[in-house]
């Protein structure tokens, strides 16, 4: 019924995609569904009617930064249109703006990261001057948020990224707030200059809990994304359809909100 754009995909090349999915549903307990290779991410959209992908990798160390932004760009660049790439930044590297300024040469449109993996609370010195330039430049961050686990993206730590750099655009991954989602909602819903995704989400979460988050945030505000490997987008996009927001609301979240904040054409 409406154009798709899947925000959140995690991609990795084929000789390791296997491992590192693996990886992450280890390090958050979950069974994967794919194997994180991008020829399984495009049969996994189409049969999804996913028409456009953001797709991005996370560095563990500052080396991988710059051969995870390429294969990123190649990626985008061979895919047509089909693909919007965010580069990756890591809290220890040693030219940081170097980093971002490669970002921008490969038509990389944002920065992705996640604290939780990456070992660094996201309010720290580092990462402060990661938010810093990124508003510098204007370059979106989307930024994994939350987990019970740990105290490196919970909502202490985010509020005051959102309250010092007012002209970031700051995308809260899993309605910021993973495993802490109606809390995270409540504490952030005011903040222009956040928006949020929908990934990793409603497995955890009812369909009340879903609609009364997206109430708060506002269908303008939210994203779709599916989180993949982890799950499958059509499983996500029945999820979103089933809760009936109106016509207005999903063609903000499946794709309009996506297109004005990462300027993509359908």
């Amino acid at each position: 019924m409406f154009p798709v754009i899947d925000t959140h995909c995690h991609i990795y090349p084929d000789k390791i995609a296997l491992k590192a999915a693996k990886g992450i549903g280890a390090f958050y307990d979950v069974p994967m569904k794919f194997d994180g290779r991008l020829d399984t991410l495009k049969t996994v959209s189409a049969r999804a009617h996913v028409e456009h992908s953001v797709i991005f990798s996370v560095a563990t160390t500052p080396h991988q930064v710059a051969s995870i932004n390429k294969f990123i760009a190649l990626n985008v660049e061979k895919s047509g249109g089909r693909f919007t790439g965010l580069g990756t930044l890591h809290p220890d590297s040693e030219d940081m703006e170097g980093d971002i300024r490669q970002i921008i040469a490969l038509g990389l449109k944002g920065v992705k990261l996640h604290p939780d993996v990456q070992g660094f609370p996201m309010d720290n010195d580092r990462g402060m001057l990661i938010y810093s330039l990124c508003e510098q430049y204007h370059l979106p961050v989307l930024l994994h948020c939350g987990d019970y686990r740990y105290d490196y993206s919970n909502v202490n730590r985010l509020k005051p990224i959102l309250e010092q750099f007012k002209d970031l655009q700051v995308i809260g991954a899993h309605f910021g707030g993973w495993s802490l989602w109606s809390d995270a909602a409540k504490a952030l819903h005011g903040y222009e200059n956040l928006v949020v995704d929908s990934s990793s989400t409603f497995s955890w979460v009812n369909r009340e809990t879903a609609k009364y988050m997206i109430g708060l945030y506002g269908a303008d505000r939210i994203l779709f994304g599916s989180d993949f490997p982890m799950w499958d987008p059509r499983d996500e996009i029945e999820f979103l359809l089933s809760l009936n927001l109106g016509d207005d609301a999903y063609e903000s979240i499946f794709h309009k909100n996506a297109q004005r904040l990462f300027d993509i054409e359908l």
